[in-house]
C-alpha cells in the first residue's frame, strides 16, 4: 500500500473516530468545519484525498491535531517519528514545503512543524479556533509574519509567538530559503 492510501485510510477511519467520540453527526461536523457532508462521506469512506486546508479545518472543528487524524496506528506513550515518516502536506514547485513532524494532544492537539519558504513565496493561513497559539522559530534566512494585517520580521535565530485566531501568513522576501520550525497548540473542543 502506498503512502497516499496509507493516509487516507487512516484519515478516513480517525476523522469517523473523532466524530463518534465527539458525538457529532455528518451535518453537525460539515457545518463547524465548513466543509460539505457529501466531502466528510467521501474522506469517512477513504475516497477522496482532500486538501491540507480541509484536514486542518476538519481537525480544528473535532478538536485533534493532523497528528492524530493522519496517525497510521495507535501506539504507546513514546512515539519516535523517524525522518523519512515526516508528512509533507504542502509544497510548491519552486521547493518551498511543510512538513509535520509531530504531533500529540495534550489536552488540544500540539504539533510540530519543519517549514521551508523559497525567495519571494508565501503561505495563507485562515484563523484557528480561539485560543490558539503558534511558535516559530526560524533556523535560515528572514521570516515575514503577517498576523492579522501587521507584517513582522523574523530574522535567523530569532523566534516568535502569536494567537492564530485572525487571518495570518508566512513569506519569504530575502534572497535565500527561509527555513523555521514551529508549534501549534489548538485548545480542546469544549
Amino acid at each position: 500500500m502506498s503512502d497516499l492510501e496509507l493516509l487516507t485510510q487512516s484519515l478516513a477511519r480517525n476523522v469517523k473516530h473523532w466524530r463518534t467520540v465527539r458525538g457529532f453527526t455528518l451535518d453537525v461536523l460539515a457545518a463547524r468545519a465548513g466543509v460539505s457532508r457529501g466531502m466528510l462521506i467521501q474522506i469517512e469512506q477513504a475516497r477522496t484525498n482532500p486538501s491540507i486546508g480541509t484536514v486542518v479545518k476538519i481537525g480544528d472543528a473535532l478538536g485533534v491535531s493532523i497528528t492524530t487524524l493522519l496517525d497510521y496506528e495507535q501506539g504507546p506513550k513514546v512515539r519516535i517519528v523517524p525522518a523519512e515518516r515526516a508528512v509533507r502536506l504542502w509544497h510548491t514547485e519552486a521547493g518551498s514545503y511543510n512538513r509535520l513532524l509531530a504531533g500529540t494532544e495534550a489536552p488540544g492537539p500540539l504539533e510540530m512543524w519543519d517549514w521551508r519558504l523559497m525567495p519571494g513565496e508565501t503561505s495563507p493561513s485562515e484563523p484557528h479556533p480561539g485560543g490558539t497559539v503558534e511558535l516559530v522559530h526560524v533556523t535560515v534566512g528572514e521570516l515575514t509574519l503577517t498576523v492579522d494585517g501587521m507584517e513582522y520580521r523574523v530574522p535567523t535565530g530569532a523566534s516568535a509567538s502569536f494567537e492564530a485566531d485572525v487571518p495570518h501568513w508566512y513569506g519569504n522576501q530575502g534572497e535565500v530559503p527561509m527555513e523555521m520550525v514551529m508549534a501549534v497548540s489548538v485548545p480542546p473542543v469544549p
